[in-house]
């Protein structure tokens, strides 16, 4: 069979293409935002949706986010993002060189890179049949992994954040209730501890807890009671709508700055906090170290110029905290604001 691809006009959106090949097994949708600013980036997402209208959902929802995402960076990317309706013990070399061969008919307009149950592997077999691939690890050229600058921005969001609470940039003595030591979030403590904070940390890793205990003396909790300890930060670096009416009452903290992508459940938690006094740096603005990552290989990579332009977000969170102070907004609507007056002039 061959690939069967159709075009969906959603409002809003530029592209979005659904395409099929049941020979390899790809069934996959791509959605392309924006591209005022440059071509689409976001990662291919492998997961067993439950249904067409499922997946379509969430690649409008995350190719959007890319937009917002590259907008606030500063970079010269568009929004994108595909996902792949699969289980993952389902996928094959095959499967990823047909999605090459559909990524190939957008000619350069969307670029991909890794996403959720996507391995370098499976980019390798992209690459194949198209050169619209970014961030595999191993190749001459690449970004590598993207969890030490996707740190330092975590890191830089913190710093303005807890500046902007209190007054004073200095970390010494500040608590943070980290959940999730995956990369990310363990590059993200790592430097929370050298910096004299001290940290109170969940996951369900045992031996990364462990470790947690011996090498950052992190006190560690329970998932579940993480929620509802006495700190002065929430770093939620894991599952997505964290923030959501069950768990929003517990907290205990001043401010919210996390590396976990989707952090609020819906826009209404980001308004509750506000009138809670606590203050929430928008997690798209946190974590833009990946996609900083990629773009600065897309102009030629350097390592170095990565962490720099991740640095920055210490300036971007800032803005976005005293204008939503100024303007008696949310942050989370002020970042929205700013990343649309970008993305649309």
């Amino acid at each position: 069979m061959a690939l069967k691809a159709e075009k969906l006009k959603v409002d809003g959106y530029e592209t979005v293409l659904t395409a099929e090949d049941s020979s390899v097994g790809l069934k996959a949708i791509i959605a392309i935002h924006n591209t005022h600013l440059g071509p689409s980036c976001g990662g291919i997402r492998l997961l067993p949706y439950r249904t067409q209208s499922e997946a379509l959902e969430d690649v409008l929802r995350l190719s959007k986010g890319m937009s917002y995402k590259s907008s606030l960076a500063g970079l010269g990317f568009g929004g994108g993002k595909a996902v792949i309706i699969s289980e993952v013990s389902k996928k094959t070399p095959e499967l990823f060189a047909r999605f090459g061969e559909l990524l190939e008919t957008l000619k350069g307009r969307y670029i991909a890179a890794k996403d959720m149950n996507v391995s370098t592997e499976d980019l390798m077999a992209v690459k194949t049949t198209t050169s619209h691939v970014l961030g595999i690890e191993g190749v001459p050229g690449s970004s590598g992994d993207p969890s030490p600058v996707t740190a330092v921005g975590c890191f830089e969001a913190l710093r303005a954040t807890w500046e902007l609470v209190t007054g004073k940039p200095d970390l010494r003595g500040v608590t943070v209730a980290l959940q999730g030591l995956g990369h990310v979030g363990w590059d993200y403590a790592v430097r929370i501890r050298e910096a004299g904070g001290k940290l109170i940390v969940s996951d369900i890793n045992e031996p990364i807890l462990a470790k947690a205990r011996t090498e950052l003396r992190a006190t560690v909790v329970d998932n579940n009671a993480i929620y509802g300890v006495e700190c002065d930060v929430f770093a939620p670096c894991a599952r997505g709508a964290i923030i959501n009416p069950e768990t929003l009452p517990r907290l205990k903290c001043r401010a919210i700055v996390g590396c976990a992508n989707n952090q609020l459940a819906t826009p209404a938690e980001g308004q509750t906090l506000w009138k809670k006094g606590i203050v929430y740096a928008p997690d798209y603005v946190v974590n833009a170290g990946g996609i900083i990552n990629i773009f600065v290989e897309y102009e030629g990579y350097n390592r170095a110029k990565a962490i720099q332009k991740a640095s920055a977000i210490y300036d971007t969170v800032k803005t976005i905290l005293r204008r939503a102070e100024k303007e008696k907004t949310p942050p989370f609507l002020i970042a929205d604001k700013m990343a649309e007056e970008r993305l649309y002039g």
